[in-house]
């Protein structure tokens, strides 16, 4: 019998050893590490609570967005043990729902924390001009992009966290890698 993440969880009770002896044969597919790469430039973020020995990736979208996070838990359920909830959150003196998930927290995701985050600050990797692919930018556009407007059917990918030298290297890597052109 193939033990699952849902597998390990009855009754509410996760049974430990299971799911650490799971997660040692846990590895990022090619696929899973494009798709990485696309939502940590957009809104997905890694966490860590043992100083950054192993790392959990959280998705968190609006209620609208609820069929791609169901997407991307599709993509990730086998790091996954519980299905993504509802959250509300209070911004602006307004209540929403969100949808949220998170994979397990794994020393695989460590790699990809150095590298986005500085100072526990998001950050453009420096070689993402070799990490940057088609499925990365497709990502990151459903993760945190829209169009410009209906008339001019411009792409919009919100950087508002990044710095001028980031957004300056994100440029360089669309432009050298694939011939796009921003703004």
């Amino acid at each position: 019998m193939k033990t699952t993440p849902g597998s390990m969880v009855k009754g509410g009770c996760m049974h430990s050893h299971a799911i650490e002896s799971y997660k040692e044969q846990l590895q990022l597919s090619e696929i899973q590490r494009e798709i990485l790469v696309g939502i940590l430039l957009g809104d997905a973020t890694l966490e860590t609570n043992n100083s950054g020995r192993t790392y959990r990736l959280k998705i968190e979208q609006s209620e609208r967005r609820r069929p791609y996070v169901i997407h991307l838990y599709e993509l990730f359920r086998d790091w996954v043990l519980t299905p993504p909830r509802d959250r509300q959150v209070r911004r602006y003196g307004k209540i929403s729902r969100n949808v949220v998930f998170s994979t397990v927290s794994h020393g695989a995701l460590r790699f990809y924390a150095q590298q986005f985050y500085r100072e526990r600050k998001k950050c453009v990797p420096k070689l993402i001009h070799r990490w940057l692919t088609p499925r990365a930018i497709a990502y990151w556009y459903m993760d945190d992009g829209s169009i410009k407007s209906s008339q001019s059917k411009g792409m919009i990918f919100n950087t508002q966290g990044f710095t001028h030298q980031e957004i300056q290297q994100l440029l360089h890597a669309l432009s050298s890698n694939f011939h796009l052109q921003g703004n």
